[in-house]
């Protein structure tokens, strides 16, 4: 198996199991409807370390955009083939979303609300604020990264590694999800979200594409920034490109929050006006 051939097949399980998983307890009439967060943070976890086994020897089982920009960026990874795993992540991201469609046909039918349907697929934030929903998942991500390679750091067991990286997922579903619901990862947002987009969906409704830029460019911010961090905080090597991603991060965070508070403004006057 090629290395891009294994960042398809591992990113489509890691899809099936986490996407299924959100299938399972959000369809109407599967038989773990309703039941909760716990069970999601744990499918994803587990899907992630399932997939960290099977396709690891071949590819280094990255499976996340963010993940190999960090790598790179950490110098753990050849910038020439960082093309080629995202093109693989996206494709298999794709593959395992429409797997998750068919594995779950007749619920869609029973499910009437086009909300918990994209939410099969793609995430979508609590409470709708640009500048804290970009700022939630460069955190999670960060975190993720930093997370990996702290973990890379160590020895383990033969055998593992993967498992414990499937930890760290599970630690920050629970610990920091409920904003946005975690994406942390760009192809497993965007890919399922094309494939909700392209998919004969009954009553899907919309693929909410004004929200779709925040789980790419959060995660792919956190997750490069988290390998410069690592790289400078960790190992004492600081580079330009940590100045340059941080102030990057600072100048778009900074044009989010600005964002918001036109917006709110905006409404606080057409509430003024509608009073008046």
């Amino acid at each position: 198996m090629t290395a891009f051939l294994g960042e398809v097949v591992g990113t489509a399980l890691l899809i099936i199991f986490g996407a299924g998983v959100c299938a399972n307890v959000n369809l109407k009439k599967s038989f773990a409807y309703n039941s909760g967060w716990i069970v999601i943070t744990f499918g994803w976890g587990l899907g992630v370390a399932m997939s960290v086994y099977a396709v690891g020897q071949f590819s280094g089982a990255h499976l996340n955009p963010a993940v190999t920009l960090g790598l790179a960026f950490n110098g753990d990874f050849p910038w020439s083939q960082v093309p080629q795993y995202i093109l693989a992540q996206m494709i298999g991201a794709i593959i395992g979303a429409s797997i998750t469609y068919l594995h779950f046909l007749p619920h869609w039918h029973a499910t009437k609300d086009p909300g918990v349907k994209l939410g099969v697929f793609a995430t979508g934030p609590a409470i709708p604020h640009v500048f804290s929903n970009l700022l939630s998942e460069f955190i999670g991500t960060f975190v993720l990264v930093v997370g990996l390679l702290s973990i890379g750091a160590n020895t383990f067991t033969d055998g593992l590694n993967p498992f414990i990286v499937g930890f760290l997922i599970i630690a920050i579903g629970i610990s920091l999800g409920g904003t946005t619901g975690y994406a942390i990862n760009p192809a497993r947002d965007l890919g399922p979200r094309i494939a909700h987009f392209l998919l004969p969906i009954p009553g899907k409704g919309t693929s909410n594409w004004g929200y779709s830029w925040i789980p790419v460019l959060g995660p792919a911010l956190g997750g490069s920034f988290g390998g410069l961090f690592y790289k400078a905080i960790f190992t004492g090597k600081v580079t330009t490109g940590f100045w340059v991603v941080l102030i990057l991060t600072l100048a778009i965070l900074g044009a989010a929050y600005l964002s918001d508070r036109k917006l709110t403004l905006s409404q606080k006057v057409e509430k003024l006006s509608t009073e008046n």
